[in-house]
């Protein structure tokens, strides 16, 4: 009886076992239910979601979608067919047919995948009676994107074909799908592009369709993308954009008490509607081999230039923090600086004659080079050894965001150069170098290095008296909490009482009758800036301006870069200010001023350029 039970019991928990598995394979376990793309019996197919649309900081619209057409095919089910009717209608010839087909077929000969993109309506309309007489073919609807202004290309991005290599990467992604390439549109991609939605289509023993595979209950919808607003003003880069016309350089304002990016100007521009359709692949070739006014380069991002004079703010902020300074320290200025018994070693002051001696205030608002070189000097050479006194200023300049990327949501950027001990005893292994073997950092040129985000980024934080927000591009994105990095304040290694008599020198640049912009000055808006002029051998010197307003609760913070500018007050103090008066006022009241800018152009110099160039290469 024992043994019954026993031999009753090992019979039951064995069929448990059983139906258990079973329910698990048939239940539980869709590996075994749910089709897999190679599969012959169900046909996978996917319904592309609508990308997020893009807004500026006022609710503009900057991106938008318009609805495209894509010719798929799937190598295994195509049929003999009129090739020459095909790529008739199709506008290809017969080489373009073969490249295509071929390419599909080593993706997958099962998988569907892009044979033509984006069609436009009237082909679609025309296409689409004919598709009946190419098996293996079809028409998928998708939305491109679409930019109504014709602005901001740098900031906004475009989308492109995905390549093998990425399709390895990401599996999320098919052969022929489209994926952000640039700006916002690859930074924010899995936020912009939605999830796609999947079909499952069974076919009986012919291979004919004959409807959902089980009745669908494995075909998702597809989830649209996120809207994002953007922190431009659309208005702003528009603006700044008009005024940079027929020159080359960057512009980059900031919203000082958050990070935001009001205004990303990059010229060369072009139109973002260019990389969008069938001949976006002939108009992206055409941009990139551009190799001379380079319209895919971010300038505000990527362009590296030395800072020139707007340094000289940070060299006195170190000196009053390294206490070798204060803001009645005097030095003797005698039209410029020697360092060294060589004729050659002076360096010019460029700002005329302005008296000596010279303090803190005056040598800024007159951009005093001996000034500043005599404050760097004295910074090194508090320090025991060369080295460590330049590791202590080189901490200093840093800890402004320079020398290193901002680490904020723009797809691009540089790093720009700050000097270190360490980079001087690998140029003298000898150990044989000081203070005036590096002098030229003092007044922004030698080995500094930034980009004009940086500049913008260093203004903000004058601006702010000590601190900076991370530069970032996005306002808001929709069911979403901004990165906590962006609203987190960083601190410079000064302290703020020393930003004080700094911003009244920056002031006076404006408002003293000899501060070197006192010619934009702009009635009712309180200006606190710096001119410059960046040493360039390959032709002209460069253009830069630095500026923030209002001098308290400063609304907007700005840097501008012309590339063979010739000097700060020619292009860029003009656009600086103007761009501040537009987005403080509205409107300019010096009309004349913005049509020197909008009609002034320095093609002429950059075409000597290029003719000194071939000269060279000759």
């Amino acid at each position: 009886m024992k043994r019954s039970g026993l031999l009753t019991f090992l019979i039951i928990f064995i069929a448990l076992v059983f139906i258990s598995r079973l329910f698990y394979l048939q239940i539980l376990d869709n590996s075994y239910t749910v089709p897999t793309l190679n599969s012959s019996a169900v046909k996978v197919t996917y319904d592309y979601p609508e990308r997020g649309y893009v807004y500026d900081r006022n609710g503009v619209l900057l991106v938008a979608n318009q609805l495209s057409y894509d010719i798929m095919v799937i190598p295994r089910e195509v049929k003999p067919l009129d090739t020459l009717e095909f790529c008739t209608l199709l506008k290809i010839n017969k080489k373009e047919f073969i490249k295509k087909f071929e390419r599909a077929k080593k993706y997958s000969t099962r998988i569907p995948s892009t044979f033509v993109a984006q069609l436009s309506k009237s082909d679609y309309a025309y296409l689409q009676e004919k598709m009946h007489k190419f098996i293996g073919f079809y028409i998928q609807k998708r939305s491109l994107r679409e930019y109504p202004l014709n602005s901001a290309p740098n900031v906004l991005g475009y989308i492109s074909e995905v390549n093998e290599n990425m399709i390895k990467k990401n599996p999320y992604y098919q052969l022929g799908e489209l994926i952000g390439t640039a700006g916002i549109e690859t930074t924010y991609e899995e936020t912009l592009r939605g999830i796609k939605g999947v079909k499952h289509i069974q076919r009986d023993r012919f291979n004919k369709e004959i409807g959902p595979y089980k009745n669908g209950i494995y075909d998702t919808l597809p989830i649209p993308g996120n809207d994002i607003t953007l922190t431009i003003d659309s208005k702003l880069q528009q603006y700044g954009e008009a005024l940079m016309i027929n020159k080359r350089g960057g512009v980059v304002a900031l919203e000082p008490s958050t990070g935001e990016i009001l205004a990303l100007v990059s010229t060369p521009t072009f139109n973002p509607n260019l990389l969008i359709g069938r001949e976006r692949s002939k108009n992206f070739t055409k941009l990139f081999l551009d190799s001379i006014s380079k319209p895919l380069l971010d300038r505000g991002l990527q362009g590296e230039y030395p800072p020139g004079s707007p340094f000289k703010v940070v060299t006195a902020l170190v000196a009053l923090q390294e206490n070798v300074i204060n803001t009645t320290t005097t030095i003797k200025c005698f039209g410029g600086y020697k360092y060294g018994s060589g004729k050659d070693a002076f360096m010019e002051c460029h700002c005329g004659t302005h008296g000596s001696p010279v303090e803190l205030n005056k040598a800024i608002y007159r951009s005093c080079n001996s000034y500043f070189s005599n404050a760097y000097r004295k910074t090194i050479e508090k320090y025991p050894d060369a080295s460590e006194g330049m590791n202590a200023w080189s901490t200093h300049v840093k800890s402004f965001g320079l020398g290193n990327y901002l680490n904020n949501d723009l797809s691009v950027g540089k790093k720009g150069l700050v000097p270190t001990g360490d980079l001087y005893n690998k140029w003298y292994p000898n150990g044989r170098w000081r203070s005036t073997a590096t002098i030229s950092n003092a007044i922004g040129q030698g080995e500094v290095l930034t980009t004009p985000i940086q500049l913008a980024n260093m203004t903000a934080t004058v601006a702010n008296r000590g601190f900076y927000f991370t530069p970032h591009i996005v306002k808001n994105i929709k069911g979403k909490e901004l990165n906590e990095k962006y609203t987190t304040p960083k601190h410079t290694t000064i302290d703020e009482k020393y930003f004080e008599p700094v911003i009244e020198g920056l002031f006076n640049v404006f408002e003293n009758p000899r501060g070197t912009a006192s010619w934009s000055k702009v009635k009712g808006i309180e200006i606190c800036g710096k001119t410059g002029t960046a040493e360039n051998p390959h032709g002209q010197d460069h253009s830069i301006f630095i500026a923030f307003a209002p001098k308290d609760n400063p609304k907007i913070a700005i840097a501008v870069f012309v590339e063979n500018g010739y000097w700060g007050s020619r292009w860029a103090g003009p656009i600086a200010s103007l761009m501040i008066e537009e987005y403080l006022n509205g409107e300019t009241i010096r009309p004349w001023k913005e049509q020197e800018m909008f009609n002034g152009s320095l093609q002429e110099e950059y075409d000597k350029q290029i003719k000194d160039t071939l000269n060279i290469e000759k």
